[in-house]
């Protein structure tokens, strides 16, 4: 599947790679990687076929099919891909191909400077929000942020083809924001699981408001027409905690085509029956669809509300944001998703980096924003292309590391992304395509991506985030 281009690429054939450019040929073709001409040549640190590449205009910011531009391919440490030098060296030995490792690692670091963005084309790029209002604006110089970084952060962000909103929020300023693709402002874009963290923020209101007397309720209390269909008795000791820390013992439904089937079925109710448990309560770490569903069911059983009015006078409207399309089933139940507007959804996570303030306002208690971003279950997702180290996970909140810098998050399918960097005062929200009902290698690539574009901006920042001169 790879190009003649990509070939003499691979190999160092600089007259071919030359005589294929001067004829014409695709520079951004793709292999079955995902990998363009440039990709490889830096891979492979060949550095007059990367110079070629770029002069002649071949794309800098493609993504291969791990997320990847050609500039991260060499951006990372040598021993931590010399396994996959190790194996193309073996696949393609007998053909020839050799690599001096010596070279190699010492080269790296030139072909990522070749293709780093330089300073005039790093000015040029556009991120100023619009002054609507709604959001008080201003420059990342202004809060003590590098513009270059964020520059190179916008930059990056233009071979990302689902991408539809990528905004910046430092010092709670509006420093930074651009719409892609389909994208706008005023677009309500569904967050898929990133909603779960609302919904916990609607259950720590629940105890506030007295609807909850305490986490260590049981959730079978809150379902008393499935009581007498419970076979597996340790459902009845599974709590809101449990729940809201993903360890009430259900399963991942995207692990079995059954569970996802049943996940679709619209009946998420009975499935607290039907699904069988794969841990006890309590103990270990599972990500569940269906269990945030049935937390929405106790606040709105719990608060004798209904669960959408309820966010209206509780979380919605004290933050002055306004909710899109949010289903319910046919028992009248909310699903936990819903859409929000790129600014809304900002403001949602201002408000949790605010310790649950808005505009001097306490709408969540502080005890549960604190409560909630901590970490109960360390090593929750494991990914070894993703930027994301240390992934962890607290009360429907991720939290993870790149590079100096911890932070909390809450993540969606598709790559919806609110990420809360408390040392920096600091949110960095991706909106993206939901793939809504997608749930596959195309899904996973695309949602990779968006997931490196943030963790490499936030490796790039200094811990002191003191703006280069």
């Amino acid at each position: 599947g790879s190009s003649p281009l990509t070939i003499a690429s691979t190999f160092g054939k600089i007259d071919v790679a030359r005589a294929l450019v001067e004829a014409g040929a695709d520079l951004n073709s793709a292999n079955s990687d995902g990998a363009t001409a440039l990709h490889v040549a830096a891979f492979f640190c060949r550095p007059e076929i990367v110079e070629l590449l770029l002069s002649n205009g071949a794309n800098r910011y493609v993504r291969d099919n791990y997320g990847n531009t050609p500039l991260e391919t060499v951006s990372g440490p040598f021993d931590k891909v010399k396994g996959v030098y190790d194996t193309v060296v073996q696949a393609l030995g007998p053909l020839g191909f050799q690599l001096d490792y010596v070279y190699v690692k010492s080269t790296r670091p030139k072909i990522a400077e070749i293709l780093r963005p330089g300073p005039a084309e790093l000015a040029a790029v556009d991120f100023a929000p619009s002054e609507r209002g709604d959001w008080k604006v201003s420059t990342p110089a202004e809060q003590g942020l590098d513009r270059s970084a964020v520059a190179a952060l916008y930059l990056d962000a233009t071979g990302l083809t689902k991408l539809r909103s990528l905004l910046v929020i430092k010092n709670g300023y509006l420093v930074a924001e651009k719409y892609f693709n389909d994208g706008s402002m005023e677009q309500k874009a569904l967050l898929q699981s990133a909603t779960k963290s609302y919904i916990s923020a609607l259950v720590g209101l629940a105890l506030e408001q007295g609807c909850l007397s305490s986490l260590d309720q049981k959730m079978i209390d809150f379902f008393p027409e499935f009581t007498d269909r419970i076979v597996d008795q340790r459902k009845k000791e599974i709590t809101i905690r449990d729940m809201l820390q993903m360890r009430g013992g259900y399963p991942w439904e995207e692990t079995d085509p059954v569970l996802w089937d049943g996940l679709l079925s619209g009946d998420q109710l009975t499935l607290l029956v039907d699904f069988p448990l794969v841990s006890d309560p309590g103990t270990t770490f599972n990500y569940s669809n269906t269990t945030t569903y049935w937390l929405g069911v106790i606040v709105q059983r719990a608060c004798n509300s209904d669960l959408k009015d309820f966010a209206e006078e509780h979380l919605f409207s004290p933050l002055a944001v306004e909710v899109g399309e949010w289903w319910q089933d046919k028992y009248g139940y909310y699903l936990p998703i819903f859409h929000f507007t790129a600014r809304d959804a900002a403001r949602f996570g201002l408000m949790y980096l605010n310790d649950g303030r808005h505009e001097g306002k306490q709408i969540v208690p502080a005890d549960w924003v604190r409560e909630s971003l901590k970490v109960y279950s360390k090593d929750a997702f494991d990914e070894s292309r993703l930027v994301f180290r240390d992934i962890g996970y607290g009360y429907q909140w991720w939290s993870a590391r790149a590079g100096n810098h911890r932070f909390d998050y809450a993540w969606g399918h598709g790559g919806q992304l609110m990420i809360l960097l408390h040392e920096l005062d600091m949110i960095v929200l991706v909106l993206s395509d939901p793939f809504f009902i997608q749930h596959d290698d195309e899904s996973w690539r695309h949602e990779r991506a968006n997931l490196n574009l943030v963790g490499r901006f936030i490796e790039s920042l200094p811990r002191d985030n003191v703006p280069a001169q």
